[in-house]
């Protein structure tokens, strides 16, 4: 079980460290698209570096007028 946490926490630093490197981090406000893009660069992990570039498009609702 100590061997599988480890794989885990080195592979989220990875993706943290992909989604650092491509300016995720940022932006002050950042909107859906932005948000879940940066989490699933991160859940990626080393993957960021054999080509995977995840993106992620989402609308949130606006309000009725």
């Amino acid at each position: 079980m100590r061997i599988g946490t480890l794989v885990l926490i080195i592979w989220l630093a990875l993706g943290t460290l992909a989604a650092g490197q491509r300016h995720y981090f940022d932006d002050d406000k950042p909107g859906c698209a932005k948000v879940s893009t940066t989490a699933v660069t991160i859940v990626a992990g080393p993957l960021n570096y054999m080509g995977a570039n995840p993106k992620v498009k989402c609308k949130t609702p606006e309000p009725s007028k």
